[in-house]
């Protein structure tokens, strides 16, 4: 049965409130503990990941990663979620235990950005069993390494010059899950995927913009409403 043959159940109150694009359907996806992921929705925001339809969440944030925010997330998530443990403010032997503590609290992967060293993925891959993601904003030879010490996917966020270090990385690493931001519209989205990329990363509207459409959808039914008497 493909997509198009599906059908859909949803509920009268709770539907999907969040649709990622559909040029992402494109992916060929990433299969993680036999779950499909195509979709990521980059977001730490509770209510988005409660009503987006990605196939599962990127929480990645600016500060050092907290459990208390983690078993947040995976208590309201319905999907896989991967979190942050490691970047410039959280490194070594703190981000191997950040790391451990996630992967028992039931995280599907675990992040770590493009400054990580080495030595420190490779201490987190001898003591968690879910994937290390990560994050290339260029092929240097510091990815080389980071992959080489036990990286299983990488995320690509390199901005306009995505695509092109996804193709870099796809002739370099033929047989390596590789997931990345899509950028802003459709014909990003379908570059990146067409460089190689098996998922994309979407970034979802605020919620004061996701507001601000639902008070305007209110607004023009009532107004039609209105006319109508």
């Amino acid at each position: 049965m493909s997509e198009a043959d599906l059908f859909e159940v949803e509920g009268t109150l709770r539907g999907v409130g969040i649709r990622v694009p559909e040029a992402i359907k494109q992916c060929s996806g990433i299969s993680l503990y036999g779950r499909c992921m195509k979709s990521l929705v980059f977001s730490t925001d509770v209510a988005v990941i409660r009503n987006v339809d990605a196939d599962a969440v990127l929480a990645v944030y600016p500060f050092t990663c907290q459990p208390a925010i983690t078993q947040a997330l995976l208590a309201v998530s319905e999907v896989p979620v991967l979190t942050g443990v490691g970047g410039s403010l959280t490194t070594g032997q703190r981000a191997i235990d950040l790391a451990v503590h996630s992967d028992m609290q039931g995280v599907a992967g675990v992040v770590v950005n493009a400054s990580t060293d080495p030595r420190t993925i490779a201490g987190m891959a001898e003591r968690v069993d879910v994937p290390i993601v990560v994050t290339a904003t260029k092929l240097d030879a510091l990815v080389h390494d980071q992959i080489a010490a036990g990286a299983r996917i990488v995320n690509v966020a390199a901005a306009k010059e995505t695509a092109y270090v996804v193709e870099d990385l796809r002739r370099a690493y033929p047989n390596l899950p590789i997931m990345a931001s899509g950028g802003p519209n459709d014909e990003t989205i379908l570059a990146t995927i067409e460089a190689g990329a098996n998922a994309i990363s979407w970034t979802p509207p605020s919620l004061q913009e996701l507001e601000r459409r639902v008070m305007n959808r209110h607004r023009q039914k009532n107004d039609l409403t209105f006319f109508a008497a």
